[in-house]
């Protein structure tokens, strides 16, 4: 989506009043795929992520996601104070996820002629703009989020960013791999790179900018409710639509994501939202974040209240599902053994019932001889 408009933040947002419990939930699988939503890029993000929950009942949002303008390289390496409460967020607790889209290029929206966008990828390729990503490394690691997931040139196959692919993919790709490189080469970092293209061809086929498995961690897809009239089970059979995108990431053996999923096209559809909730649940993505502002939104967005039922009432209430405690197996009884220096006398069952047990006869009862001539003699 078009960063001018993440940067306008939510818009209409609809009366946020006490929340109560939406009828027709249905049974909550577990465990299920983390999630959360885009709010806004700034702290507001962040401070929203609580009304936000709590509209849906308390769910669990485990993943906050916020974008890196991509106006100036200043920026681009995370200007200061601009990731600070994103970082205070994700250090709250180990199991929540930062997710931040990285741009390639500045003026990525400036709509770059196809031909600079082609210098520019060939000069990305040849390491001079690596210092940058350095140094957001370097920023990401002295806040204390090292395991940040990082979208770097996210919806590549399209025609709206200067970080497209489809100018010159060869160089698109090893621009990819020589930012990569130049991360992880930060001491303590423990990033992951998420390759997320827009759902379908669009401009390029996204499997010809796929970089490589040796630096992509995740592959992602930003699935929109589009174009207009297409079925849900179209935007799953299409060519590079849903199912193309799990099945190439289950033969590289990676794990799959949703950064940007949402409404769109096809305005208030309660059957889109039905089935892509649906469709995350039985494919478990990593993580997932619905981009929540109109025209995609259900919270932030009133003018789609159908769909927004139907997402409250399959997420609400939504918490980290405890591991169950083990059950206790029961030891057996042991069977009974005779004490030290004793020797079982058996009297049958019925006896044994009576008195309790089998009984048992000390070994010294006898003296060690009494088998001996001598013990049974008598003196006459």
């Amino acid at each position: 989506m078009n960063e001018d408009a993440k940067a306008r933040g939510p818009v209409a947002a609809p009366g946020r009043v006490a929340p109560r419990a939406p009828t027709g939930t249905g049974t909550t699988p577990a465990p299920f795929p983390a999630f959360g939503a885009y709010l806004d890029y700034s702290w507001s993000g962040v401070a929203q992520t609580d009304w936000f929950s709590r509209w849906l009942g308390g769910a669990d949002l485990r993943v906050g996601r916020t974008y890196l303008p991509g106006d100036l390289w200043s920026n681009i390496e995370g200007a200061p104070g601009f990731l600070d409460d994103w970082a205070d967020w994700r250090r709250e607790r180990d199991e929540r996820i930062f997710v931040l889209n990285v741009p390639m290029m500045e003026r990525n929206e400036e709509g770059v002629s196809d031909a600079e966008v082609r210098h520019l990828l060939r000069r990305g390729a040849a390491g001079e703009f690596d210092v940058h990503y350095r140094r957001l490394a370097e920023r990401l690691v002295g806040l204390g989020v090292p395991d940040t997931i990082l979208v770097l040139g996210w919806e590549m196959n399209g025609i709206t960013y200067t970080h497209r692919c489809g100018p010159d993919p060869e160089a698109w790709k090893a621009y990819w791999n020589r930012i990569v490189a130049a991360m992880r080469s930060v001491p303590g970092q423990e990033f992951r790179f998420d390759f997320a293209p827009n759902r379908g061809r669009d401009a390029i086929p996204w499997t010809e900018c796929y970089p490589g498995d040796d630096t992509v961690d995740i592959i992602g897809m930003d699935s929109y409710d589009q174009p207009q009239g297409m079925p849900f089970d179209v935007q799953v059979t299409e060519p590079y639509g849903l199912q193309d995108h799990v099945d190439f990431a289950r033969e590289r053996g990676k794990p799959i994501s949703y950064p940007e999923w949402g409404l769109f096209r096809n305005g208030d559809n309660a059957e889109y939202m039905r089935h892509m909730l649906d469709w995350m649940d039985e494919h478990k993505p990593l993580y997932n974040t619905l981009t929540d502002y109109c025209p995609h939104g259900v919270w932030q967005c009133g003018q789609n209240p159908q769909a927004a039922q139907v997402y409250r009432a399959v997420l609400y209430g939504r918490t980290e599902p405890v591991p169950p405690m083990p059950t206790p197996v029961p030891e057996p009884t042991p069977e009974p053994q005779p004490a030290p220096g004793c020797s079982s006398l058996d009297l049958g069952d019925w006896v044994e019932y009576w008195i309790g047990g089998e009984p048992c006869v000390r070994d010294d009862w006898w003296p060690d001889d009494w088998w001996s001539d001598d013990w049974w003699s008598f003196s006459w």
